[in-house]
């Protein structure tokens, strides 16, 4: 058997587990032979705990011979790796509590992709990425980068920019309001196709077809009549019907930030005092999801990982990578290089649409114009993302000074100021390129 090894940073998050049990699951098409498990040092206890649990989990199916390692340097851990999964947290869940609080002290959307929230995880985690980039195009060129890590549409972007290496971004959003839309169609998911277009965590469905006949209208109008698109980390409400009608498209909970901002920051106000924002809350679910992975008599995937989020994420990632290994030519919706398929964006622009899947990487299909108010926010959104990634690239504070202020969650000068000067302030140690 040659050798077939994975590669994942960040292989001490909570969310290794939902992968290893999609890697089991698609073990006859993806023969494994190695699961390299890379974290900082400071991570060292958290992978210990999954590596011994991946080995019960792969032991009970049979699988003992994939061998489960563990690192803290890159090096050895991408060295001759086919797949280099990245799905890390630069400064872990406190600098993503400080991000949402930071947000919130200004009444702004306290969050980790949108907004300042963003902004900030965005600088300190694209220096990373480029570095795990340069040593993939250095020890394993022909890899592919599946990255995880958010805010995905940025980070995929610069580092198809500025790099060479082989890199698609993957986001659980689509696959979970296809699931969802089938629920609500009252049919199994393989039964529905779905038309996306967008940006990462702003991205609309345009059609949704059953058994080939096109019943957008109909989705659109049970959502009219109240039904919703569950995310568990996003507060579920209900759109309004005039809107949905007009806007004539599905829209996903991440446009709850966009399309309903002041709703959304009273409930994260609200929350934040009650229960503690997002951040707050995942790390008490860690807690407990650590003690559940430290038992040494759990050799599955605990029911309890489905409260922390990434709700089918070992479904995407894995079906991904079968289809780069297998060169099945599959259709997805991943984050990659516009090229053409979005009309009015930057061919080197990373978008979220459907894509063809096959050895190469991804083929997004030719979607065309957006609507002129989706195009609006997509171009200003896209201005901020762009903007973003020349100040986290090059240490460049003005950049990141107007990015702030081309997003449209922020979109005040004076404000932009003061949020520059405190992300890097409170973000010192991790923003080494503005020193």
């Amino acid at each position: 058997m040659s050798e077939f090894k994975i590669a994942v940073i960040g292989g001490g998050s909570s969310y290794t587990p939902e992968l290893v049990d999609g890697l089991i699951q698609r073990i006859d098409e993806l023969p494994v032979t190695e699961l390299a498990l890379v974290d900082v040092e400071e991570g060292r206890e958290k992978v210990t705990i999954i590596a011994d649990l991946t080995r019960r989990m792969l032991a009970r199916h049979g699988l003992a011979h994939i061998h489960v390692s563990i690192h803290f340097s890159l090096d050895d851990a991408i060295r001759g790796a086919r797949f280099v999964l990245t799905q890390l947290r630069v400064g872990q869940l406190p600098a993503r509590a400080a991000d949402e609080r930071l947000g919130l002290k200004y009444g702004l959307i306290g969050q980790e992709t949108t907004g300042v929230g963003g902004f900030a995880k965005a600088l300190r985690t694209i220096p990373v990425l480029l570095e795990i980039a340069h040593k993939v195009e250095a020890l394993a060129p022909d890899a592919w980068i599946i990255n995880f890590t958010n805010p995905a549409g940025i980070v995929t972007e610069a580092v198809s920019r500025y790099t060479h290496a082989n890199i698609i971004g993957l986001c659980n959003v689509p696959i979970s309001m296809h699931h969802t839309i089938a629920k609500m169609l009252n049919v199994a998911s393989e039964d529905i196709e779905l038309q996306f277009a967008g940006l990462n965590h702003m991205v609309w469905v345009h059609h949704v077809w059953l058994q080939g006949k096109d019943v957008t209208a109909r989705v659109i109008g049970m959502l009219s009549d109240g039904a919703v698109l569950t995310m568990n980390n996003i507060k579920e409400e209900p759109w309004s019907a005039d809107f949905l009608q007009s806007l004539g498209a599905i829209p996903c909970p991440y446009h709850r930030y966009f399309y309903q901002t002041r709703e959304m920051i009273a409930d994260e106000q609200i929350a934040a005092t009650k229960e503690g924002t997002r951040a707050e809350q995942v790390m008490q679910v860690e807690k407990e999801l650590f003690a559940l992975y430290a038992d040494p008599q759990l050799d599955s995937k605990p029911e309890q990982l489905s409260f922390r989020g990434g709700s089918y994420y070992s479904e995407v990632a894995l079906e991904l990578i079968r289809a780069i290994h297998n060169n099945l030519g599959t259709q997805m919706v991943v984050n990659t290089s516009n090229n053409g398929a979005i009309h009015g964006l930057p061919n080197d622009a990373v978008v979220e649409t459907n894509c063809i899947i096959d050895a190469r990487g991804a083929h997004p299909l030719v979607f065309g114009e957006l609507p002129p108010v989706m195009h609006a926010l997509t171009q200003q959104v896209k201005t901020y993302e762009r903007l973003t990634i020349e100040a986290a690239v090059h240490g460049d504070k003005q950049s990141g000074l107007l990015a702030l202020v081309a997003n449209p969650l922020v979109a005040n000068a004076e404000l932009a100021q003061k949020l520059i000067d405190e992300v890097l302030t409170l973000n010192r140690d991790y923003l080494p390129q503005f020193k």
